[in-house]
């Protein structure tokens, strides 16, 4: 069985709008035993949520206060975002953390706050995929250290070399995201470093999912993760015998403070052991 490691996945709404705060839990998860904390990337949410903060921003504390932890946003949704800009980030942010971020990715939606159409992002959502995929493009070439001349359907970049490079090489570690009913989205994580279920509701599925990935990616080699939000009392056993390879407890937007508290000091899970 694999060794589960485990995840705070914080809605970053309300009480936890607050990027200090953010950071001692974190701190305080690293303490207790927590392998990860990651954050989600929204500009908006929808009502009762009125305080939203930035992802970016309140990584770097968490990577100012932690040490071990590993952290990163799951999932920016990355057609929303200029990738040379998201470049410089990702590796800035890899540096300041000495290699512990990664990337989490994924088509994002306009379903909970309208964050896209208020804000005339693109609204298609085959569209946002040929973006994100052309974003994934440009990152993997910018984090290489060589000049980038990119021109395709929506982004150029002409000629421009990305120095420093991130710590981890050849790059920051990148999971997508999707649905495991939808085909695309499990081919996209087959070509990266991880696959983040979105929905899932028995470890069958998951199971399926693993498979197909398995199929996907003949002869790879390198660690491959598989990273499952469920809810905090739900058992991750199952899963992780499944093949999933991160927890993540899952928190409801607005959450009280006190409640991911609580969470953080019953503990991480650990089925399996080391």
């Amino acid at each position: 069985m694999n060794r589960l490691r485990s995840a705070l996945w914080l809605p970053l709404f309300d009480d936890l709008a607050d990027p200090r705060v953010v950071a001692r839990l974190a701190a305080e998860a690293e303490e207790a035993g927590w392998d990860g904390c990651f954050v989600w990337d929204h500009l908006c949410w929808q009502a009762p949520v009125r305080q939203v903060a930035d992802p970016w921003i309140t990584l770097t504390a968490i990577a100012t206060a932690t040490e071990r932890l590993r952290l990163g946003p799951m999932v920016s949704p990355l057609a929303r975002r200029r990738p040379a800009k998201v470049a410089r980030e990702t590796a800035t942010l890899d540096r300041l953390s000495n290699g512990r971020l990664t990337l989490g990715v994924g088509l994002g939606s306009d379903r909970f706050g309208g964050e896209l159409s208020k804000t005339g992002e693109q609204i298609d959502d085959r569209r946002r995929g040929r973006m994100l995929d052309e974003s994934l493009a440009i990152l993997a070439a910018a984090w290489s250290g060589e000049p980038v001349r990119h021109r395709g359907e929506h982004y150029t970049v002409d000629d421009i070399t990305f120095l420093p490079r991130p710590i981890q090489r050849p790059g920051v570690p990148v999971w997508a995201a999707g649905f495991p009913g939808n085909l695309k989205p499990i081919r996209r994580a087959a070509r990266l470093d991880g696959f983040f279920p979105v929905g899932l509701e028995h470890p069958d599925r998951l199971a399926e999912v693993v498979a197909t990935l398995a199929e996907l990616r003949p002869g790879a080699s390198g660690p491959y993760e598989i990273a499952v939000g469920l809810p905090f009392d739900a058992d991750p056993l199952p899963y992780a015998a499944a093949g999933a390879t991160w927890w993540m407890p899952e928190f409801d937007p607005g959450v009280p403070l006190d409640t991911v508290r609580g969470v953080l000091r019953d503990g991480p899970a650990n089925p399996g052991g080391d």
